[in-house]
This record gives C-alpha cells, structure tokens and sequence, in this order.
C-alpha cells in the first residue's frame, strides 16, 4: 500500500468569498455603501471572478449616477451576454441576501484588501522565482533585485493607510507639530539644521519633502558644503524609540550620502580633515606625524557609530537611487538624503531618443517624487553652465543652471556656492614697480583679497517657503570645511 501522507496538495489561495457577497449586498441593496469602500478597494481585490465584474459594473454606474441594484445590473450582464456568467439573476438575489450592514462593511472591505495583497505576494514571489531561474539576456542579479523592491514597494505603497485626502485638521495639527518643534529648537529651526547658522536661519533648516539644489562652478566648494551639512546632521542626531519598537529622529538626521563621483573613502577624509583640524592632502599622502595619526584614530573611534550612509557606485539610474533610499528607510531609518552630483544620474527609460533636457527632466521629477514618497529633503548638487565665467560679476543666477527649465521649476530650493577670492586669485595686478597707478590697482586688490579671503557665499536664489538672498559663510580650504563666521565683538568701553 502506497503511504499518501506526502502527497502535495494543491493551495487555494487567500480568500474569503463570503465577506466579498457581504459587500457586493450591501452596495446592491444601498449604493450610498460604495462610498465607504471605494478608497479602500478596487475591482481586482476580489478573488472571485464574476464579483470582480459586479464590482466594475457597480462602480461605473454608481459613479455616473446611476441606481446599481438587482434590476439594473440584470439588464447589464443581459445585455452584454454575460448573465449567465455571474451566476445569472438568482445569484444577484443571493448577493441581497448576504449584504453587510452597519460598520462591518468597511471591516469586510479591508479584509478583501488584505487577502488580496497576500495573493498579490505569491504572484511577485512566483514571478522573481521565475525571473531568476530563466533571466531575460539585459537582466543581470542587480536589475532583478531592483526590479523586486519595486514590486514589493508598489504593494506596501497600495497596503498603506496613509493614501487619500488628509482633512484639514489633520494637516493644521501637522503645521502644529512643526511649529512646535522649531519653538522648543533653541535656534527655532523647524526643518533638519546644517549647524550653519546664518543657512539655518534663512532656510529654517531643510524641510521634509523638499528638493533643494546646491549648485556651482568646479572648485566652488559644492562638494565640500554637501559633505559639511550631512556630517553635521548625522553628528546631532538623536533618535528615540516608539511604543511599536521603531525609531524617531528627534534631532539631527539619518543621512544616506549618493557619491557618484567620490569613492566612500575621500569623503571620509574630507569629513576626518575636519574633524581633526589637519591638511585633507596631507593625510591623502601619509604627510603625518605621531600625534597627526593618533588624532585620526580617535576621530576615527568616535564618528564610528555615525549615521552617515555612503553609497559610491557611479552611474545608477533615478530608479536604482530610489529602491536603495527606500531600502534604507526600511532597515535604518531616513531623514536626509544628498546626492552628488544630479547630472551623473541616469533616468529609468535610458532610451537613446530621450534628449540631455528630457532626461534631466525625468530625473529631477523623480526626485522631488522621491522627496515626497520618503518624506525627507533631497540636496541634490547640480553643475553650472560655462557663461558664468564671460561675466563680469561672476555670481551665479538661476539660468545659470544646466538645462535649468526643469531644475528650477521642480527644486523647492535653489543655491549656489560662490567663492569671489578663487576668481581674485586669478586676476592678481602687476605690482608696477613705480608706477603709482599699477601700485594703486595692486593696493586695492590685496584690500579686496584680504576682505574675502577664507570665506564663502551661499546664494538663495529660489526658495519656496522663504526669502532669498545671500549669507556669508567660512571656508577653510586646509581641512575643506564650512563653518560660522567669527562675528567681531564690539571693543569694551572703559570710560
């Protein structure tokens, strides 16, 4: 005799056809029912087939503003020969005599939902089974993973709760929360603060869901500043715990740092050079004495637990950018996000027809998308067209932006880094030995150099929420740092 107990059975899938009858009876016997479930469900959640179809019918009648009932709904299916289909008039009554009443339509509506994700689970389950046992010839082990969390992320996305209107006195208290926060903030910062006072104050930190463009000619100090403002965001964050077991970031920010330019490892010398006060070249070069090293290796001890994420893989697509900062959410946490530099993204089509100002256009659409999806600000760094430097006044201005129609329309912030001592350098005067008007022109160049030399100027010059203008900020090219600017403190009057 042949020992059956290790037979495979066949699976249904989750469903509860039940519960499906109970909403399809309500709807039918009062379509004012539809209103309660038509955010939660659509036509596909249903397992069964022919109430996927009474469903569509239901919502395009009601929808058009027409009765849905027994009577209606025959002459429907009747007519599209389908009657019979759906289990034919008999089971229209059958429906009625299921419906749901009271609150428990909605408690049936989110059940259908949940039963219909799961099977939604199995498909994207069988599908990177399939996927990964016989590839396509362009699908290599990292498209497909991509090509996963998006599926899996689309389908958290559909299961969350938080989609629709919010009401108004939902989003007042939102408002509420923020003021508050920025009240209780000795420097009354609402967004993430950059430790940047004079930025701090103009900008109110960096907000949630804001696309913020840092941009400037090479040697500007673009990267520097990014790299600056995501240490010290990194630095002062506090995260406490929730009563479900997750984390909030109640100061400071979980960064991740996208570096498509910059291996992990320059970036954290630039951030080690600032740390330590020590010449960023002299500790690429090994240019150290005992006490230089010992203080990289505390430096190093303490930034160990930072909340700095650094991703350096060159050329990913907005697309790849986008699946690794939602993976990080989900394992870490995620408050900012900075990517240098906007122009060595690629966009998702990558078609070869696609325009440089059509692919930039796609990127900076989705990563303000981005921005509003994490709920975090996206400092996206941009580089400067050439006709800056045939002006006199070499300070940049919006249209200075490379295919800056999309850039400054989608950026909620646009800032330029601009250095006036890297251009003065440049154009130093003869001396002129005894000419007096060469030794002027000279005089008043070192006057100037001496003026601008160790600082920066950051330039708002599109901010949504805000002023723009300029602030003035140090620069420390020895350890390429930002910092606050020394303010001169009035002399004492003994008198």
């Amino acid at each position: 005799m042949n020992d059956m107990s290790n037979t495979p059975k066949s699976v249904e899938a989750p469903h509860n056809l039940s519960a499906e009858a109970g909403v399809l009876g309500a709807i039918l016997y009062d379509n004012n029912a539809f209103q309660r479930v038509a955010d939660i469900l659509r036509a596909t959640d249903f397992y069964s087939i022919p109430h996927q179809e009474i469903f569509e019918v239901c919502s395009t009648m009601i929808q058009g503003g027409r009765v849905a009932d027994g009577i209606t709904l025959r002459e429907h299916f009747e007519k599209a020969d389908k009657l019979q289909e759906i289990g034919g008039a008999s089971y229209l009554a059958e429906l009625l005599d299921s419906a749901a009443f009271g609150p428990e339509i909605t408690d049936y509506a989110r059940m259908i939902r949940d039963f219909a994700m799961r099977r939604d689970l199995i498909d994207i389950g069988a599908t990177v089974q399939h996927r990964a046992f016989k590839p396509e010839p362009e699908e290599d082990g990292d498209k497909q993973l991509e090509l996963a969390e998006r599926q899996l992320f689309d389908l958290a996305d559909r299961g969350s709760s938080g989609r629709g209107f919010h009401s108004f006195s939902t989003a007042l208290k939102e408002s509420l929360a923020m003021a508050e926060a920025a009240f209780k903030r000795d420097g009354k910062i609402a967004g993430v603060a950059s430790q940047l006072d004079d930025l701090d104050t103009m900008l109110g930190g960096f907000h949630k869901s804001d696309l913020v463009i840092l941009a400037g000619r090479p040697s500007m100090g673009k990267t520097t500043l990014a790299t600056n403002i995501a240490f010290n965001a990194a630095q002062a964050c506090r995260r406490e715990a929730q009563p479900d077991g997750s984390k909030k970031t109640v100061e400071g920010a979980v960064v991740a740092f996208f570096s498509l330019e910059m291996s992990c490892e320059q970036l954290a010398t630039r951030i080690i050079a600032d740390r330590t006060g020590l010449n960023a070249h002299h500790i690429r070069q090994g240019d150290l004495d005992a006490s230089d090293f010992e203080k990289i290796r505390q430096a190093t001890e303490e930034l160990q637990n930072l909340p700095l994420y650094i991703d350096d893989q060159g050329g990913i697509s907005i697309s790849q950018l986008a699946a690794r900062a939602r993976r990080l959410k989900r394992t870490s946490g995620l408050d900012m996000v900075v990517i240098d530099y906007l122009q060595l993204l690629t966009s998702t089509t990558g078609k070869a027809s696609d325009s440089r100002v059509q692919e930039i256009t796609q990127i900076t659409m989705g990563l303000k998308a981005l921005a509003k999806e994490l709920n975090v600000p996206v400092i996206a760094l941009s580089q400067l067209s050439r006709q800056v430097e045939q002006r006199e006044d070499k300070r940049p201005q919006l249209s200075d932006l490379r295919e800056s129609g999309s850039i400054e329309q989608d950026a909620d912030v646009v800032m330029f880094v601009y250095r006036e001592s890297y251009y003065l350098e440049r154009t130093e005067p003869q001396s002129g030995g005894e000419d007096p008007a060469s030794a002027e022109k000279w005089t008043k160049w070192r006057q100037r150099m001496d003026e601008v030399l160790g600082t920066a100027e950051v330039i708002i010059g599109k901010q949504r929420h805000g002023p723009i203008g300029r602030v003035t900020l140090a620069f420390d090219a020895n350890t390429t740092r930002f910092g606050n600017l020394k303010r001169q403190q009035p002399e004492p009057d003994f008198g």
